[in-house]
Formats: C-alpha cells, sequence, structure tokens
C-alpha cells in the first residue's frame, strides 16, 4: 500500500506562484510514476504532469508547459508541483498519484491518465482569482 498527502495549496492572484507538495510513505520504490492531475469543477480530471521515480524522467501538458515543474526528493519520499505565472483557469482540486510500472515511457511517454493510477491523496485545493 501507499499512502500520499498533499500540502500547499491556497488561494492567489494571478500571476502569483504556489509550490504542491506530496509526501509518499507504504512500499514505494524507484519503479513508481507520480503523477499531478487537476479537475476543475464540471470538467474532468486533466493530468498535467508525471515523473518516473527511476531516473526522475518527466513530462508536462503543454497547458502548463513554461509556468509548471514537477520535481521529487527521493531522500523525503517527497513530489512537488512547482506553479509559476498562475491563472484564473488553473483554478481546481490537484491531486497526486502513483502507480507501480517497469517503463518509464508508460509513465512520461504522454499524458498521465487517471485510470491508470492505483493511489491517489486527497487533494489541495488551488484558487487564482484575477
Amino acid at each position: 500500500q501507499v499512502q500520499l498527502v498533499e500540502s500547499g495549496g491556497g488561494s492567489v492572484q494571478a500571476g502569483g506562484s504556489l509550490r504542491l507538495s506530496c509526501v509518499a510513505s507504504g512500499a514505494i520504490d524507484s519503479r513508481y510514476c507520480m503523477g499531478w492531475f487537476r479537475q476543475a469543477p464540471g470538467k474532468e480530471r486533466e493530468g498535467i504532469a508525471s515523473v518516473y521515480t527511476r531516473g526522475g524522467t518527466t513530462y508536462i501538458a503543454d497547458s502548463v508547459k513554461g509556468r509548471f515543474t514537477i520535481s521529487q526528493d527521493n531522500a523525503k519520499n517527497t513530489l512537488y508541483l512547482q506553479m509559476n505565472s498562475l491563472k484564473p483557469e488553473d483554478t481546481a482540486m490537484y491531486h497526486c498519484a502513483a502507480k507501480f510500472t517497469w517503463s518509464t515511457r508508460t509513465c512520461v511517454g504522454g499524458a498521465p491518465v487517471a485510470a491508470d493510477f492505483r493511489y491517489w491523496g486527497q487533494g489541495a485545493q488551488v484558487s487564482v482569482s484575477s
């Protein structure tokens, strides 16, 4: 079992920054894919970033590329999402998620798919005002 706990959400004005953290505990090792997803009211859950814990290869969705950065601190079992130049359309509930995989490609070859991830955090609300 893997447990995930997010923190760092909040309310900011457009142009501001936030950093989300996700602490992982339990049976997690270097063959896990960690992802960030967001879901705005009335919209489907969107996979916006992922990282393969072995090697640190990352994927960033076009919708946030150049503004968001995913990173990990393996010593702390912590995943981060640095969000800069925030826009009102970034307002959503943000979740981290994890899945076991042998393949880097299945983790970072394209947008993460929510149905593929087994473990989920409780979510962190991000609200961006104009």
